[in-house]
């Protein structure tokens, strides 16, 4: 019985036009070949099974070849070679009418002696060493050794290393001579899967050159060839899913290949493909997106218990997922369509699939699914994870659709649901609603003082020319970003909320104020309009009451009292009441005396105590921290100034706070209204005490009682 030889092995390409999806490297090497100019050591790239030591191989048969060495180097005519030598001529040139006008690529004759003794394994001219059990110094110094002898027939000696990455840094160090400066007869071939391993001395003295994976139709036509000489009978899906596991590499393709035959015999299935090779089929995929569509959520969890029950991992099915749903959206469009790699009755079937399934749907899936695929891990019940995903994408055409019917509505705006806002550019708008000082919106774009507010309630007159050129320079100004209202229940409200209030009754009745501006005598009742008791009060005339607008509430109403946020009135009131408060501080303590001042009574100090100390102890009752300010000794100079001395200044602060209700205070029990306060913080003294650790304790203690040493080391004890 003759010995099985693997198809990776029997069908290993022996010349450059059999090799597989590396146009670009044969037709480069063909060309240094025929032009002469041959490096001296090359370095192939690529992963794995994609054709390195092949080509390594065919380049070292071929720069030895009787009719190469004849024909390129010698110059001589194949019409010569045929009439002198016609057993190194190889069969396409033999047949020609014209051989010397006839083109060709450049391979080995195969004919000859020395392609004999390669394909024999005898040839002496061919060297390979496996880096990955050879990578010492002295197995690089071997090779050094071996490098110093010429080659016996032929031309050149060929050293091809291969899983070069594997050389240890000093078998590199030691091979750099010999690789940069070698003899005119030697060539280094070196073969490496992991490129960034080598170290950048070696790839500078190389040719490299970058293998690609092989594509899957590439794969998949070799897969046809090597089934056709074997006579075996094969589906085109069964090869084009044997092109696509092999992810690139033709000898992982060629073996899952002789695995199959192995198991179905002369004739392969696709249904034998997936059995044997445990692979999700694709149908479970158009099977579980047709559900999806038809929001089936029964058949969808049936359908994932149908794919662990065949013992199918649950990530690789998300994964699947995944891939399918990629793969229908490339389908969208008919010029991405070439992007999907798949044989072309299952390509039919994507298309088909993707008309029916929306565009926002397909990327919504695309996203729960990656969403799923990187949570997977961490997930503790992975089989609820997915289901979950897959709860989400049987209703996910129903909630885009409710988007949609809630984006497009003219209801939803009126509900109060959420709605997507476009902005209206101010010069469209010419009746620009802007914020008055005093909260009121008005729709003409200016702003209502108070003082006109009752005026415009009642009658719009006729603005003037200035107010004219105001209103039409804000009509064109860039509209102001919306302010963010703060939401009590810390939601963030992604939409206008209508209010069942009327801002407009909330509001503050703005009304006139009239200021003492004489002083009068301290007998009598304060004065309104300045006059001295006795005489007749002049009164200043009486504002209008506001006339109510059309649908307002009377301006008697009371404030706030049905209402659950303030409106823009009330706020706007609210700062200006807390205005006309720090305004009013701000006059008291201005007002307050300041420089010397001569010819003021004694104070007595009695009085003043009694009242420092009333008002302490008053203060006491409102913050603890007022009354430790005050608890001090006190006393007032001759110019009716109390020096106050606080710790820090943050009790300054506080003093500062609540100066001049206290000081008014202070002066309306005592009588001497030129009193005044004066605060300072008591400079600290530096005492020279710091603060120890236990370290420095036991290090103190230590030098003054040398056996802790020892009971610490002895007792196994730390500072703590």
């Amino acid at each position: 019985m003759e010995n099985f030889v693997v198809s990776a092995r029997k069908y290993r390409p022996a010349t450059f036009r059999s090799v597989v999806g590396q146009q670009h490297v044969t037709t480069t090497l063909q060309n240094a070949i025929a032009s002469q100019h041959l490096a001296q050591a090359f370095l192939f790239c690529g992963p794995r099974g994609v054709g390195k030591t092949t080509c390594a191989r065919i380049l070292a048969k071929t720069i030895n070849c009787e009719f190469v060495e004849e024909h390129v180097r010698q110059g001589r005519k194949v019409s010569e070679l045929i009439a002198a030598q016609p057993t190194i001529v190889p069969d396409a040139l033999l047949t020609a009418a014209d051989p010397d006008n006839t083109p060709f690529e450049l391979e080995a004759c195969g004919k000859c002696s020395s392609c004999r003794a390669f394909q024999e394994n005898a040839s002496f001219n061919v060297h390979e060493l496996d880096a990955a059990s050879n990578n010492s110094v002295e197995d690089i110094r071997s090779l050094v050794e071996q490098v110093r002898y010429a080659p016996q027939q032929g031309r050149y000696k060929v050293y091809i290393i291969d899983e070069v990455h594997m050389l240890s840094n000093a078998a590199f160090n030691a091979f750099l001579k010999t690789l940069e400066e070698p003899p005119g007869y030697a060539i280094f071939i070196l073969a490496t899967t992991e490129r960034h391993k080598i170290i950048p001395t070696i790839l500078s003295r190389c040719q490299v050159f970058d293998f690609n994976r092989i594509k899957v139709d590439d794969i998949r036509g070799h897969l046809r060839y090597v089934a056709t000489e074997e006579q075996i009978q094969a589906e085109d899906d069964a090869l084009h899913l044997l092109a696509q596991k092999a992810d690139g590499g033709l000898r992982d393709a060629l073996s899952m290949f002789d695995q199959m035959v192995t198991f179905s015999g002369q004739h392969l299935r696709y249904q034998d493909v997936i059995q044997n090779l445990h692979i999700l089929d694709y149908e479970y995929y158009f099977r579980l997106i047709d559900a999806l569509l038809t929001e089936n959520l029964s058949a969808t969890l049936l359908l994932l218990e149908e794919v662990m029950q065949n013992g199918f991992d649950l990530h690789n099915f998300v994964v699947g997922t995944a891939e399918h749903l990629r793969g229908l959206l490339v389908c969208k469009d008919p010029v991405t369509v070439q992007l999907l790699e798949v044989s072309d009755n299952i390509r039919a079937r994507y298309v088909q699939q993707a008309q029916a399934a929306s565009l926002a749907f397909l990327l919504s899936s695309l996203n729960l699914v990656s969403l799923c695929d990187r949570e997977f891990k961490q997930a503790k019940n992975q089989r609820l994870h997915v289901e979950l995903m897959l709860m989400k994408l049987a209703y996910l055409n129903g909630a885009v659709q409710f988007a949609r019917d809630l984006n497009a509505g003219p209801a939803s705006a009126s509900n109060g649901e959420a709605k997507k806002k476009s902005s209206v550019s101010p010069a469209a708008t010419p009746n620009t609603v802007a914020p008055a000082p005093n909260g009121q919106l008005v729709a003409d774009g200016t702003a209502e003082t108070p003082a006109t507010y009752a005026k415009s309630s009642s009658q719009a007159p006729e603005p003037l020319k200035s107010e004219k050129q105001e209103t039409k320079n804000l009509a064109h100004a860039p509209a102001d970003p919306e302010p963010i209202v703060p939401v009590e229940s810390g939601v963030e409200e992604l939409h206008d909320t209508p209010s069942i209030e009327d801002e407009t009754a909330t509001q503050v009745p703005t009304t006139g104020q009239l200021r003492d501006t004489v002083p009068h005598i301290e007998t009598g009742r304060p004065s309104i309009a300045g006059h001295e008791p006795g005489q007749t009060p002049v009164t200043a005339a009486p504002l209008p009451p506001p006339v109510p607008k059309p649908g307002m509430p009377p301006p008697g109403k009371p404030l706030g009292l049905g209402t659950k946020l303030p409106g823009l009135g009330q706020m706007s009131a609210m700062k200006a009441q807390l205005a006309q408060q720090a305004a009013a501080n701000k006059v008291t303590t201005e007002a307050e005396p300041s420089g010397p001042a001569t010819g003021l009574p004694a104070i007595d100090d009695a009085t003043l105590q009694r009242v420092w100390q009333e008002l302490t102890e008053e203060r006491k009752a409102v913050s603890m921290m007022h009354y430790s300010i005050l608890k001090r000794p006190v006393q007032a100079n001759d110019q009716h100034l109390i020096l106050l001395q606080v710790d820090n200044p943050v009790q300054e602060d506080q003093f500062n706070e609540f100066r001049a209700d206290f000081l008014g205070e202070l002066r309306r029990r005592s009588g001497y209204p030129r009193l005044s306060v004066q605060v300072s913080v008591v400079e600290r003294q530096e005492t020279g005490r710091k603060l120890y650790t236990a370290t420095d304790k036991l290090e103190y203690l230590t030098e003054k009682y040398p056996m802790l040493a020892e009971m610490k080391q002895r007792l196994g004890l730390d500072a703590d």
